[in-house]
């Protein structure tokens, strides 16, 4: 078995905020009924989390469990461990009308942080980031990029977007966060 690998090698930018990829993360894309018993019971039992409320973020038994659109969730847990979710969201859902995807690899993370992430997100996503609260989560655009971001506190936002844009999403947030670029509205 080879080693992950991210996809900029932990790339790392210090502006007027700090970019930074992430280690390897786990995410499983999990689509499904909602108001389904089954489906609802695997995600608290397996998880650890309900269902979050609508563009949340609900926290688990070391797992997120975000809120992507009515019948969609992108669970976030360690990489090392997204096989055995997996297994056991697979197992818990039965025949319950379901999709479990492991899209971790297919995915690039960036830590955002700084006083000022709310200004270099804002720059490049249609978001009112002065109403976006700890907890929310978007998917959205960043720029020309497909995108989902969350705020894990008022210092740090985490992004998720496809692998394959991830050298162009680290150049959009290296370049929001150049400094003499800042706005200073936040």
């Amino acid at each position: 078995m080879s080693n992950a690998v991210t996809a900029l090698k932990g790339a790392k930018s210090q502006g007027y905020v700090a970019v930074t990829e992430a280690p390897s993360t786990g995410m499983i894309t999990l689509r499904g009924d909602f108001s389904d018993k089954t489906f609802v019971k695997a995600v608290k039992d397996v998880c650890g989390a309900a269902i979050p409320d609508t563009r949340r973020v609900a926290p688990g038994k070391d797992t997120q469990v975000l809120w992507m659109s009515p019948d969609e969730l992108l669970i976030v847990c360690d990489y090392d461990r997204v096989s055995d979710l997996e297994n056991a969201l697979t197992g818990a859902l039965g025949q319950a009308h379901a999709l479990v995807v492991n899209v971790s690899d297919a995915r690039a993370v960036f830590d955002i942080e700084g006083e000022a992430v709310r200004e270099v997100i804002a720059k490049l996503a249609p978001v009112d980031l002065k109403a976006f609260e700890i907890g929310d989560v978007r998917r959205t655009r960043i720029a020309q990029v497909a995108a989902a971001f969350w705020m894990a506190s008022d210092r740090q936002v985490r992004i998720v977007c496809f692998r394959s844009v991830a050298q162009y999403m680290f150049q959009l947030l290296t370049n929001s966060a150049q400094r003499g670029f800042e706005v200073g509205d936040w």
